[in-house]
């Protein structure tokens, strides 16, 4: 019974970790396009930026896969 516990609990924290780090990406990326939107001269420096976020926000969420 308490394996059965450890392993939901597990598979809960687990699954909350992954589902902040995918809202996250999609909020770099919806900011992302909006930044391009109102100034088209800085798409590569806002690209530059949110890869490096995105990479950063997917790092979490593998770590809270792996540890949770």
């Amino acid at each position: 019974m308490i394996n059965i516990l450890a392993e939901i609990t597990g598979n809960l924290t687990s699954s909350i970790g992954v589902l902040g780090a995918a809202l996250g990406v999609g909020f770099i990326g919806m900011k992302a396009a909006e930044a391009v939107g109102r100034n088209p001269g800085a798409s590569g420096k806002i690209l530059v930026q949110s890869i490096l976020g995105m990479a950063l926000a997917e790092g979490l969420g593998v770590l809270a896969l792996f540890l949770g």
